[in-house]
């Protein structure tokens, strides 16, 4: 089984040898989601910035992420209504958050941004977990081709969802708080709620915890160590692939892709693995 972590930045795109592809190109996009499993972060739903796409819909069918009966599993978590850095409001009590292709409706939502899963696999059933988010914003360095440039950045609702599939594992993805100790501890809250789900436990994502702090202090473990930040001269890893079982894990060199500014993470998992379950000790 193959997965691919990536933090999306809604296909902004980025320079890749002094050329410039299309801003929002997804069947461009969908060329670097060849795996059995997909997590998103950043994406879009019906945003001008984007072309209008429910964009986790639109690469499910675009990467031919389809199980044997045709049908696109996917799931999007709406984390805000609203384009994050313009203008954005939470979700109201009566909006769904979380929309997936069994569930999704026939009305167009309003504009939105938050995550999502796409598998090949069947997916049995699906949860969600609001995490809330820091009342504080911070002052963010914001990688360009210029280099960095400082700018305060408010925080937004973080939310976790997780996928029981049919081949015994629960994949979930996420993308933590950019304020320190409010994304650890968030980081324990998905552990403890993955760990109580059936299957052997994956979770991905842009955890915003670098030098490998997600797996210090717990048995979980990653099954991928590569920087993924910035694309054009990477040097520290925020995107994350951790299991609380010994999985027979490789890690797939990530290449830049023309879009976004984290390069995408994905594992190859071997099927005939013997998995040792770590507990679900924290």
């Amino acid at each position: 089984m193959r997965l691919t972590s990536w933090n999306l930045l809604h296909g902004q795109a980025v320079p890749v040898d002094g050329k410039v592809v299309i801003s929002g190109d997804l069947a461009a996009i969908s060329k670097h989601l060849s795996s059995d499993v997909v997590g998103l972060q950043e994406v879009d739903e019906n945003q001008a910035r984007s072309g209008e796409y429910s964009q986790v819909k639109e690469l499910a069918k675009l990467s031919g992420l389809s199980g044997p009966t045709g049908i696109n599993h996917w799931g999007y978590g709406r984390c805000v209504i609203g384009t994050p850095g313009v203008r954005w409001r939470k979700l109201k009590k009566n909006e769904p958050q979380l929309i997936t292709n069994e569930s999704e409706v026939s009305n167009r939502f309003e504009s939105s941004y938050g995550i999502g899963l796409i598998s090949k696999v069947p997916v049995k059933k699906w949860h969600l977990l609001p995490l809330g988010r820091s009342l504080i914003g911070l002052p963010l360095p914001v990688a360009s081709q210029r280099g960095l440039r400082f700018m305060y950045v408010k925080d937004e609702p973080r939310i976790a969802i997780a996928a029981e599939l049919e081949n015994g594992y629960t994949v979930a993805v996420t993308h933590l708080s950019f304020v320190p100790f409010v994304n650890l501890y968030q980081l324990l809250r998905v552990k403890r709620w993955l760990g109580q789900l059936p299957g052997t436990h994956i979770l991905m994502g842009d955890l915003n915890l670098p030098f490998n702090i997600p797996v210090k202090f717990s048995k979980w473990r990653s099954l991928d160590e590569m920087a993924t930040y910035p694309t054009w001269g990477p040097k520290i890893q925020f995107d994350y692939i951790l299991s609380d079982s010994e999985l027979d894990a490789i890690p797939v060199a990530g290449q830049p892709t023309g879009f976004s500014d984290h390069l995408p993470v994905m594992i190859e998992i071997n099927s005939a693995s013997v998995i040792k379950s770590a507990g679900r000790t924290l």
